[in-house]
């Protein structure tokens, strides 16, 4: 299983597409709701910030439902690109208030926030063409807005499923994030290492143990010296979409380990997971799919699948290689279904 390409659908427009659009339409208040999908914030953060900030809904309905008015749409914007930067919340909040309603003697001037130096340079990524839920991941990720980036990441994997989500959220934003780190001096690690904390957490959450009788489970694992176990637990959250079940080993799994773990379990299939070429062992790999198990005469052995960028180079005979989660996802289907495969005793 390769690692997945920032492929996805562009940004949607549908009202600005919609004939005969009242130019008045976009004076019409937005619910929390609303904005919140628009400012890629949840709708809780939005709330947080009325509360500890003053930042709050110019109208209320009934006294209770929220309105947001134009102008607290540009006052939010503000305090969003203040907060991607690096400012403080309390701090963005006050120069997102003072932009919208600068203080006499100051109007046609513009009220930047106070000069935080280099290390609080813009936190803007670059996306490319993506879904615009990636966009409001980003950003909340950037603004380390923990509450609102599990909310859209349990909303993507609710709307999309896990290969969708994975290949076209998750991917893209964290590859994203991963440039950034890199082009910017090691900076914005800590956005790397929430994000991921995250997707991790929405991942596991999708994968319900599976009760399902048949074939041996599906064996995950990292090779040794391999530490990035993310690609396999969106895997192992697909397979268990699927109700298939799974042992997931997760990190570094030592040789030996591996291999006891496949005469215990006759799995139908393992699935070695390799990010680096420094990491990915062929040798290995072939002892796994030689491990046999079972009486004399009747012998099994499970179909290996190779996945990362570290097993590029010429095909193995006998393993599998998938491009993609959703190709991995067919072929350990299909493995499950048929069982381990003979070998003679």
């Amino acid at each position: 299983m390769s690692q997945p390409s920032a492929s996805g659908d562009s940004p949607r427009g549908e009202a600005r597409d919609r004939p005969g659009r009242s130019a008045k339409a976009a004076d019409v208040p937005l619910t929390t709701g609303a904005l919140a999908r628009r400012l890629g914030v949840s709708p809780t953060t939005l709330r947080s910030w009325d509360r500890r900030y003053g930042i709050g809904p110019a109208v209320r309905a009934d006294g209770r439902h929220r309105r947001w008015t134009p102008q607290d749409v540009a006052v939010l914007e503000e305090m969003c690109r203040l907060t991607s930067s690096g400012v403080p919340p309390a701090e963005a909040a006050r120069a997102a208030r003072e932009t919208a309603d600068p203080p006499p003697g100051t109007v046609g001037t513009t009220v930047r926030p106070p000069d935080r130096g280099p290390s609080h340079a813009a936190g803007a990524l670059s996306l490319g063409d993506v879904r615009q839920e990636c966009r409001g991941l980003a950003r909340a990720a950037v603004r380390l807005d923990a509450p609102a980036v599990e909310e859209l990441l349990t909303a993507v994997v609710e709307q999309y499923g896990v290969a969708v989500a994975w290949q076209e959220v998750m991917v893209p934003t964290l590859h994203a994030v991963g440039r950034k780190w890199v082009s910017s001096g090691d900076r914005y690690v800590e956005v790397e290492h929430l994000l991921s904390w995250h997707v991790s957490t929405a991942l596991r959450r999708r994968t319900p143990p599976s009760d399902r009788q048949g074939a041996g489970p599906v064996v995950l694992a990292c090779v040794p010296g391999e530490q990035h176990t993310l690609p396999i637990e969106a895997l192992n959250a697909g397979l268990g979409e699927l109700r298939l079940p799974t042992r997931m080993f997760g990190a570094a799994v030592p040789a030996e380990a591996l291999a006891a773990a496949v005469r215990r379990l006759g799995p139908s299939a393992v699935v070695l997971w390799a990010q680096a070429r420094s990491t990915a062992s062929l040798p290995l790999a072939r002892h796994v799919a030689d491990t046999q198990w079972g009486v004399k005469g009747a012998r099994r052995r499970p179909l290996v699948v190779l996945g990362g960028p570290g097993w590029s180079g010429p095909s193995v005979r006998g393993m599998l290689r998938p491009p993609s989660l959703q190709h991995a996802l067919d072929i350990l289907s299909t493995a499950y279904r048929e069982g381990p495969s003979g070998s003679p005793a």
